[in-house]
């Protein structure tokens, strides 16, 4: 069995991590068998490199390796990628078509991103996993495949699975033995080491000399979180190679390449509410107002005449009829709110938000003094006097005293041809 270092070489791991050899030294214990393996591990962290190894060190290396990409196949074509289709199957299938468990008999299938796979596609490839029998797409044949599946996926699969996007099942199958890739922010000692190799990798590709970082860049590039790993340090490196003149970094220039740390902070929220959200509000309370006042203007009107020609019972019949109407079939619902209760509130909802909005909204509209008039003034009447002293106050311009009352100028429009202003 080959040493974790001499696998490094060969397959150009760099890195000391003990948390890394330890994830090779799994790989290198699993390649002889032909148990399934799922490599987890954030995004970038070079998990494509372990199924290499694992099928390299097996007794399938002379077989075929196939590596999948199951989130970059579309949903309704993957079933045909992997398990093939025959002639006929679907509209385009022109002709019978392998699929990669078939091709890949006697050798390996790499499936990378498998948390992405459809639902329908899990099941089959439960059925492969349990027996090693698949059936293409638009056939009854089933066929038989000897094939070493390891998986890998930066998803939460317990999230998935909670979410019901991944079938428990199908995870412990795939699961019989994990390997997971530490990210590169806990591979510190790594981080420099790596960077080195892909500047010298990039020299050479490009024919320019080496770029070096000094002290205070080497702790920059430490200290960084990486979110993108792996393959975000090596985007940084074939910058800062291509596009710096100087071949001596320092920490200055290099931050130029790195992006903003500040967005790793938590944001603020501003939870403060804006004076137009205040207005809508009071808006949409006046609606409710307005609509209640028709209703009860409604019930008034029918009860009188009612009362005059009708019985008792004509009245109640009539009362629950209008009461359905306003409240739906909740017709135990109390009507314990006035007019007088709503108005307080169509006008002062924020009244508790700060004592001087209150004021302000009790000078604009005379709300105290609506409110010690006589019991029997309508709501037609306050709400025909409130028009009437805002268009005085503005000299008649709709758009001024709409704004004061604060209702849509178009709303206001219809109230003077209703009160004919």
């Amino acid at each position: 069995m080959e040493s974790i270092q001499a696998i490094k070489q060969r397959f150009g791991i760099i890195g000391n991590d003990a948390k890394l050899n330890r994830s090779i030294e799994k790989a290198i214990q699993v390649s002889p068998t032909d148990i399934s393996v799922l490599v987890t591990g954030e995004s970038g962290v070079g998990k494509e490199s372990i199924p290499k190894i694992i099928h390299q060190l097996s007794h399938r290396k002379h077989g075929k390796y196939i590596a999948v990409n199951c989130g970059a196949i579309p949903e309704g074509t993957i079933d045909s990628e992997l398990f093939g289709h025959e002639k006929g199957a679907f509209t385009g299938a022109t002709s019978t078509r392998s699929g990669y468990f078939e091709v890949a008999d006697g050798g390996t299938i790499f499936l990378d991103e498998v948390g992405e796979l459809p639902l329908t596609t899990q099941v089959r490839l439960l059925r492969v996993l349990e027996n090693g029998e698949f059936i293409k797409v638009g056939s009854s044949k089933v066929q038989k495949t000897d094939v070493r599946i390891v998986a890998a996926t930066n998803v939460n699969m317990f999230e998935a699975i909670k979410k019901e996007k991944f079938r428990e099942d199908l995870y412990y199958r795939l699961s019989t033995v994990e390997i997971n890739l530490p990210p590169l922010r806990e591979r510190k000692e790594d981080i420099h080491l790596l960077f080195r190799k892909f500047a010298s990798d990039f020299a050479l590709k490009y024919k320019m000399p080496t770029i070096k970082l000094t002290d205070d860049a080497v702790n920059l590039l430490i200290k960084f979180r990486w979110n993108g790993n792996i393959r975000q340090l090596r985007n940084v490196a074939e910058q800062v190679s291509v596009l710096e003149q100087n071949r001596t970094i320092n920490g200055i220039t290099l931050q130029h390449y790195l992006p903003n740390t500040g967005s790793n902070l938590p944001a603020v929220v501003n939870n403060t509410k804006s004076e137009s959200d205040f207005s809508s509000e009071r808006e949409i309370l006046y609606k409710v107002l307005f609509d209640m006042k028709s209703d009860l203007n409604d019930l008034k009107k029918l009860t009188m005449e009612l009362m005059k020609k009708g019985s008792d019972s004509d009245v109640q019949k009539a009362n629950e009829h209008l009461i359905e109407k306003i409240y739906g079939e909740d017709k135990e619902e109390k009507f314990d709110t006035t007019i007088e209760d709503l108005e307080v509130l169509a006008l002062g909802e924020h009244r508790e938000e700060t004592t001087e909005d209150t004021s302000e909204l009790e000078d604009k509209y005379h709300f105290a003094e609506e409110i010690e008039e006589e019991e029997t003034l309508s709501l037609h009447d306050k709400e025909l006097e409130l028009i009437k002293k805002s268009l005085e106050r503005h000299s008649g311009k709709r758009k001024l005293a709409a704004a004061e009352l604060g209702i849509s100028e178009r709303t206001l429009y219809r109230k003077i041809k209703q009160f004919d202003l």
